[in-house]
């Protein structure tokens, strides 16, 4: 990815971990208006698309106090510049020698404050029937702290996690990112994340409405993977929205 397209993907990060997807509030924080953050996210070839150049890269980041370069930091890479990038509102930098990870198995009890949450995964149907998305019934889980769910109005029943593959979401979610995904949450708000069942495929898209109940699927990695248009005949017969992504985790 070059410059602009790292660029371009980690402002759009920056809305998601700390602003909540709300592109005004960046737009708030950073002294911008809200028009000029949205030019600066429409791809590259479109008419009103404004380039991030390398004054309002430091400027992003002296108003949110990253490190400076955070913008320029490419996906997969582990320093203190990208950690100053995703770091969620308020969380001070992290420093791994504080304290040891807590490990735990499928063995150690539940506490009084936590779930598990199951996983998605793609399913062969037989009788040559393709695939379906489904839960998986007795496969891994995930553990959450019910407040943590609490907080975002996120039922237990309605919440599961999946995995991303593939490079089309980066540098937000690289290739092996784990999602959390609210089922309660079906019906589309313009520019959020969500995880769809495509035709017997799981992926995580930015979902847009589109005239006629159609819908648009948008790539952060939109130089390799642009947009797909698809009209509501086809989103009836193909697509089923799982869910609204609430959060994500990555390993660097």
């Amino acid at each position: 990815m070059h410059t602009q397209s790292i660029r371009r993907a980690n402002l759009a990060a920056l809305i998601e971990t700390k602003f909540g997807g709300v592109q005004s509030a960046l737009a708030q924080a950073i002294e911008r208006s809200p028009s000029y953050v949205n030019r600066c996210l429409l791809p590259e070839d479109h008419h009103n698309y404004k380039p991030i150049g390398e004054k309002f890269a430091r400027h992003v980041e002296k108003m949110l106090g990253m490190l400076p370069g955070a913008l320029d930091a490419p996906p997969g890479s582990d320093n203190p510049e990208r950690r100053s990038l995703l770091r969620r509102a308020g969380e001070p930098y992290a420093d791994s020698r504080l304290a040891p990870v807590e490990t735990w198995s499928d063995d150690t009890p539940l506490g009084e404050d936590e779930v598990e949450l199951p996983f998605y995964k793609e399913v062969e149907m037989s009788a040559g029937k393709g695939s379906e998305v489904r839960i998986e019934d007795h496969g891994r889980k995930l553990r959450f702290g019910k407040r943590t769910l609490s907080r975002k109005n996120i039922i237990p029943e309605c919440a599961a996690c999946a995995t991303v593959t593939g490079n089309s979401m980066e540098p937000v979610l690289p290739d092996g990112t784990t999602v959390g995904i609210n089922t309660s949450i079906t019906g589309i708000k313009d520019g959020q994340m969500y995880a769809i069942d495509h035709d017997g495929q799981l992926r995580v898209k930015v979902l847009y409405r589109r005239p006629g109940n159609g819908i648009r699927l948008h790539s952060y990695n939109d130089a390799e993977h642009p947009d797909e248009v698809y009209e509501a005949d086809y989103v009836d017969e193909k697509i089923r929205i799982i869910g609204q992504v609430f959060w994500y985790s990555v390993l660097l």
